[in-house]
């Protein structure tokens, strides 16, 4: 009968772990990375191969580098060639005849349309008005009576004065009377002063009183004078009881009714009567054209409530001074207006063209040389040196520049100006 061997406990023991680790390890899932097979190690880079390696890598960045660098120098070495021969060389340029520009400048101004006559009728007699003929918007004629004006105390003091006139016609009479006994008196003391009859003194009270009495004829006659001139005063006046339109024109205002009581004097206007035909267009032209503001100029007057409609005016007057805080000059310019479509007060554009007291010359922008010593352009001498010119700019139109003093108009202006020129400096024409 055989006998069963059992193995040792630690073996047992070791078996059994290596089962139960193995159970564990299939229960769980495996990893995310895990790839169920084993990589093989990676190859060693030999000594050999990292040296070729780096000496052809630096073979290239050399390459790259000479490739890049070469050109630049010789880049370098041109340019300061270049440098050097424009430096010992003359200076190449472009160059333009300046443009004349036209001897007339077109001006647009704003304008105010002002009557030709405007005035207001102010009672020139006292009384109450009778009656009144024409009311505002009427078109009146030189002439024609406005209102009628009742003067109850300008007629009683023309009645007196009629009566003092009569009261020194008689005074007239009466001074004559007495200057003529006078003068009988005094021939009749003449004769008898000499025969003793009359006294010497009774001679020279004769011719005394002789010469009172013609004198009192000369004051009697002063009156007559002054009563007469009097009643032509208040005649004169009384006519003024009718007012009447002092121009052919239109009436704007009128502030009287009938029953009212008007004073002698500038209280308050009794009309108010505008000459609209032609009408005055007012406007300020700058400094810079005033000397070329003439007579009969022609002008375009427009007006926005006629979009499409162009009113022909001429230059009437000027002032003929500048306004010293504007620097303008005040210009009458004169529009027919029988229609009466342009009114008073009106606001309006004016557009004048004015002959430039002065040439201006045109110039590229770009020949314009702006330093320290001020605006100037480069002009080229017969023998081909450069001479810069000052000048004055009239208008910068952004490409161009217009001259207004420095140019004659003949000269070679160099077309772009830079820091290269100087004054004096030989120059080369282009011919391009």
């Amino acid at each position: 009968m055989s006998r069963l061997i059992l193995p040792p406990k630690e073996e047992l023991r070791s078996a059994l772990a290596q089962a139960r680790q193995v159970a564990a390890t299939q229960s769980e899932p495996p990893p995310l990375n895990d790839l169920s097979f084993e990589l093989p190690s990676p190859a060693l880079l030999s000594t050999r191969r990292a040296v070729a390696l780096l000496l052809v890598a630096s073979a290239i960045a050399s390459a790259a580098f000479l490739s890049r660098w070469l050109p630049r120098q010789q880049a370098k070495r041109e340019l300061a060639a270049a440098v050097n021969s424009r430096e010992d060389g003359p200076l190449r340029v472009q160059v333009l005849t300046p443009k004349l520009k036209s001897s007339r400048q077109a001006l647009s101004l704003p304008g105010s349309v002002q009557p030709l006559q405007e005035i207001l009728l102010y009672p020139r007699a006292s009384g109450y008005v009778r009656r009144w003929f024409f009311d505002i918007g009427d078109r009146v004629k030189a002439g024609q009576e406005l209102v009628a004006i009742d003067t109850p105390e300008l007629d009683q003091q023309l009645n007196q004065a009629r009566a003092q006139l009569a009261q020194a016609q008689a005074s007239l009479l009466q001074a004559r009377a007495n200057s003529q006994f006078s003068k009988l008196d005094l021939k009749r003391f003449e004769r008898m002063a000499p025969e003793g009859i009359a006294t010497q003194q009774e001679l020279d009270k004769s011719r005394a009183q002789a010469a009172v009495d013609l004198a009192n004829v000369s004051v009697a006659q002063s009156m007559i004078d002054a009563q007469r001139a009097n009643i032509q005063r208040l005649t004169q006046l009384k006519s003024f009881a009718r007012v009447v339109a002092p121009f052919d024109g239109l009436v704007t205002a009128r502030s009287i009714d009938i029953g009212s009581l008007v004073t002698e004097g500038n209280g308050t206007p009794l009309f108010k009567v505008t000459a609209t035909d032609p009408v005055r267009v007012f406007v300020q032209v700058p400094q810079g054209l005033a000397l070329a503001v003439a007579d009969d100029v022609p002008a375009t007057v427009r007006v926005r409530e006629y979009p499409l409609r162009a009113f022909v005016g001429t230059v009437a007057r000027s002032a003929g001074a500048l306004d010293m805080v504007t620097r303008t000059m005040n210009t009458e310019i004169r529009v027919p207006n029988p229609k009466g479509e342009l009114l008073t007060g009106m606001y309006a554009e004016v557009s004048l063209n004015l002959p430039t007291p002065h040439g201006i010359y045109e110039v590229p922008a770009t020949a314009l040389l702006n330093d320290a010593a001020g605006l100037r352009v480069a002009t080229v001498s017969p023998d081909n040196r450069l001479h810069l010119v000052p000048v004055v700019i009239e208008r910068d139109n952004g490409p161009t520049i217009d001259i207004a003093s420095g140019l004659g108009g003949n000269e070679r202006i160099v077309q772009v100006a830079s820091a290269e020129l100087s004054e004096g400096r030989k120059v080369a024409v282009s011919t391009r």
